[in-house]
C-alpha cells in the first residue's frame, strides 16, 4: 500500500525517482487505532519529498552517487502527531487544544464540532451561543443541544468563527464543496510567469542556498517549511505579535527555522517583507492565509512573480480553489467532521477524531514535495511557479487509500512502546530549553536530513536573511 500511494504521487507530477531498489518503505498499517491507512499516506508523502530532495542534489552535484532512501512506516505515522513526542526540559508541552474545542450533540441526533483553539474563534462560537467568555464546556453543551446542527455551523462561520456539522460520507459526497473537490488535483504545480533558469551551484545538501519565507500557522504549513529546512534551506518564519499561535507546538514545527515579526498592517513592515522577497531573492514563499488575504496586501502569486521572477509560491487552503467553501476557514479536525471521516473513526457510534493529525501533516509534506519539484523545474527551464494543496483534497486522498477491516484495528495499541519512541527521537539544545523531539523520518544515504538550527522563540530574529 505505501508503494502504491508513492507511485501515485510520482506519476502525478511526472517525477522520475530513483530505481525501485533504492527506495524502501518498511512496515504497514495500522500503527495506531484508526481504520484509515494514515501510515501509507504519510510514508508516501515523506518518501516523495525525500526523492525530490535527492533529485535536486543530483542536479546540482554532477557525478553524485545515487541516493538510497529508507522510510520506516511506524516513524512516519508517529510524525503525523509529532508534537506529542516533544519534551521541553523533560516536561510535556502545553496542550494546544482549547477546553471548549470538540464535538457536541445537537438537535435530532446530530453532532457539531466547535474549533476554539484560536481566541477569536472561541469568542465567535460563544457569541453565537449567547454565552459569556468564561463559560465552561457543560454550558456550551447545553446551548448546542438546542441548535439545529447545520444552522449552528452556518451561524458560527458568519460570525468569523469555525464549526462543522458532522456528516456521513454519503452526505458529504452530495455536498457542492465535495463535488468541487472532485475536479481539483491533489497537488497542483503550475507555471505562473516567465523567468530565466536558475541552476543550483554544487553543495553538500539539496537545499543549501534556498531561501524560504514561512507565513503559515498551525501544522500543515509549518511542517512544509520544517521539511525544507531539514534538507538545508534557510527558513525565516514570519508572524506578528497580534496573531494567534499554537503555543508549544511552535517549538516542534520551528526546528531549523529563524523567526521574525512583521505586522502587515503597517506600511514599513510590508515594505520589509517586499525587500526580503525582491532584494533578498527569496526562492520559496509559503503561506496559509485564507484565499485572497495576502493578495489584498500585495503578495498574491502574480504580484510575487512580478516582484521576484523565479519565485515558487506555495499555498495551503482548507477547501481548495473552487466551490462554495473556497474562502471558508477550516482545519484538519473540521475536514474530518464534514467529510464523514469522523463517523468512520467512530465505528458506527458517536463520531471521533483520528488519533493523528494526518490531514495536516500529509498536506505539509505534499507542500514540501511540490516546492522541491518546482525548484527543479525552475533550475532546468526557468519560470515562476505556484504550488497548491488543500486540506480537504488531502483528506479525500487519505480516504481513497481505503479503510482497514475492524478486526485489523482491534487491539492496536494507542502508543508506540517506549523503546520504539527512543529510537526515533533525539535531543537538541535551544534557547527554549533542552528539547527531545522526533528525528527526521527519511533516511538518505548521501545527504542525511537534519536541522542545522534549533527552534527559537517567535519573533526572535531581525527580519533579515542569514
Amino acid at each position: 500500500m505505501p508503494y502504491r500511494a508513492l507511485d501515485e504521487l510520482l506519476r502525478f507530477v511526472a517525477a522520475t525517482g530513483p530505481d525501485t531498489g533504492q527506495v524502501e518503505i518498511d512496515g504497514d498499517d495500522p500503527v495506531f487505532p484508526t481504520p484509515f491507512r494514515v501510515g501509507a499516506a504519510g510514508a508516501a508523502a515523506i518518501t516523495a519529498a525525500a526523492i525530490a530532495a535527492a533529485q535536486l542534489w543530483a542536479l546540482r552535484t554532477p557525478g553524485a552517487t545515487p541516493q538510497s532512501i529508507a522510510v520506516d512506516l511506524r516513524h512516519a505515522t508517529a510524525a503525523l502527531r509529532s508534537a506529542r513526542y516533544l519534551r521541553i526540559d523533560g516536561g510535556a508541552p502545553r496542550d494546544p487544544v482549547d477546553r471548549l474545542s470538540g464535538l457536541y450533540p445537537a438537535r435530532e441526533q446530530r453532532w457539531v464540532f466547535l474549533h476554539c483553539n484560536f481566541p477569536n474563534h472561541r469568542v465567535a462560537a460563544l457569541g453565537v451561543l449567547g454565552l459569556p467568555a468564561d463559560a465552561g464546556r457543560e454550558a456550551v453543551a447545553r446551548a448546542v443541544r438546542d441548535w439545529d446542527g447545520l444552522a449552528l455551523e452556518e451561524a458560527v462561520h458568519a460570525a468569523q468563527g469555525c464549526a462543522a456539522l458532522v456528516r456521513t460520507s454519503a452526505e458529504w459526497s452530495s455536498h457542492p464543496q465535495s463535488n468541487a473537490l472532485t475536479a481539483l488535483p491533489l497537488l497542483e504545480i503550475q507555471r505562473i510567469g516567465a523567468a530565466p533558469p536558475e541552476p543550483l551551484a554544487p553543495a553538500e545538501r539539496p537545499l543549501i542556498g534556498i531561501r524560504v519565507l514561512d507565513l503559515t500557522r498551525v501544522l500543515a504549513g509549518p511542517t512544509c517549511a520544517r521539511a525544507l529546512a531539514e534538507h538545508g534551506a534557510d527558513v525565516l518564519k514570519v508572524s506578528a505579535p497580534h496573531l494567534p499561535h499554537s503555543g508549544d507546538v511552535e517549538i516542534d514545527t520551528g526546528l531549523g527555522k529563524l523567526s521574525t515579526f512583521l505586522d502587515l498592517r503597517r506600511a514599513a513592515d510590508t515594505e520589509t517583507l517586499a525587500s526580503l522577497i525582491r532584494d533578498g531573492r527569496c526562492d520559496v514563499f509559503s503561506q496559509s492565509y485564507r484565499p485572497g488575504t495576502l493578495t489584498a496586501r500585495g503578495f498574491g502569486p502574480a504580484q510575487l512573480a512580478e516582484l521576484r521572477p523565479g519565485i515558487v509560491c506555495v499555498e495551503l487552503s482548507a477547501w481548495g480553489s473552487a466551490g462554495p467553501w473556497s474562502g471558508r476557514r477550516g482545519f484538519d479536525t473540521v475536514v474530518q467532521c464534514v467529510s464523514g471521516m469522523a463517523m468512520i473513526q467512530g465505528g458506527g457510534g458517536a463520531p471521533r477524531i483520528m488519533p493523528v493529525s494526518a490531514i495536516d501533516y500529509v498536506s505539509g509534506y505534499l507542500m514540501a514535495f511540490g516546492a522541491m519539484v518546482a525548484l527543479e523545474r525552475r533550475a532546468r527551464e526557468g519560470g515562476s511557479w505556484r504550488v497548491r494543496v488543500s486540506l480537504a483534497r488531502t483528506g479525500r486522498w487519505i480516504v481513497d487509500r481505503g479503510v482497514l477491516d475492524p478486526a485489523q484495528v482491534a487491539g492496536t495499541p494507542a502508543e508506540l512502546p517506549d523503546d520504539a519512541i527512543a529510537r526515533i527521537t533525539l535531543e537538541t539544545a535551544s534557547p527554549l530549553g533542552r528539547l527531545r523531539h522526533l528525528a527526521p523520518v527519511a533516511r538518505m544515504s548521501e545527504t542525511p536530513p537534519h536541522w542545522a538550527r534549533p527552534p527559537l522563540p517567535l519573533g526572535h530574529n531581525a527580519p533579515a536573511w542569514p
